[in-house]
């Protein structure tokens, strides 16, 4: 049987090739570029920009290996749709280093040897880093003291970190070490919990 094609004046879009021109930001970077409505976040860094940092592990948000920051809060990438992020900046694992200068908690995930495979590694960081962020602007866990000032920095215990990086999977077990590199970057001087990069106005065509 042949499908019943709608009436002209059906509610609905006006159909169309499914795609939009968006400028994300990312990494103080403006790029545009026509995307499906339907392509993610992570395709379009992996796919668009070349930015593959961010690795596809499930696909469905629940490994933490495309962990980016999204306007400084960290978000699983494979669950945002890129047409949506207009107007908010995207930092990824590329963009966390001053040029060869690297960010406190890529040194010290070198210095614990925080990692074997490195595969998850990147979601990691990005994930230490919104960790830093929240627990300086005093946002609990599920393990924060009930004492505990509201809106004051949060210590970051062993406790805390294995708390709030529960979201990030390694498959081969490097925990122990991950929750030593992040208390290392916590202890130090507050560059680690610095925001995302800002938009520098520069447009690069994609």
């Amino acid at each position: 049987m042949e499908p019943t094609a709608p009436p002209q004046d059906a509610a609905g879009p006006p159909p169309g090739d499914g795609s939009s021109a968006v400028v994300l930001h990312v990494n103080g970077t403006a790029h545009r570029m026509t995307l499906d409505h339907r392509t993610t976040v992570l395709d379009a860094l992996r796919e668009q920009l070349g930015l593959t940092g961010a690795k596809k592990g499930c696909d469905h948000g629940q490994c933490g290996a495309c962990t980016v920051l999204v306007d400084g809060r960290r978000a699983n990438s494979c669950l945002l749709l890129a047409v949506a992020q207009t107007g908010r900046a995207l930092t990824t694992v590329e963009g966390l280093a001053d040029g060869d200068l690297l960010h406190p908690l890529q040194e010290s995930f070198l210095d614990r040897d925080a990692l074997q495979c490195g595969y998850c590694t990147p979601g990691q960081i990005c994930s230490a880093a919104g960790v830093l962020g929240e627990a300086a602007d005093g946002f609990p866990s599920h393990v924060t003291p009930y004492t505990a000032a509201s809106g004051a920095p949060v210590e970051l215990t062993a406790d805390e970190i294995r708390e709030r990086m529960s979201g990030n999977l390694c498959r081969c077990g490097a925990y122990p070490r991950i929750v030593e590199a992040v208390g290392d970057a916590a202890a130090h001087d507050g560059r680690a919990a610095a925001g995302p990069v800002a938009p520098a106005g520069q447009e690069a065509a994609s």
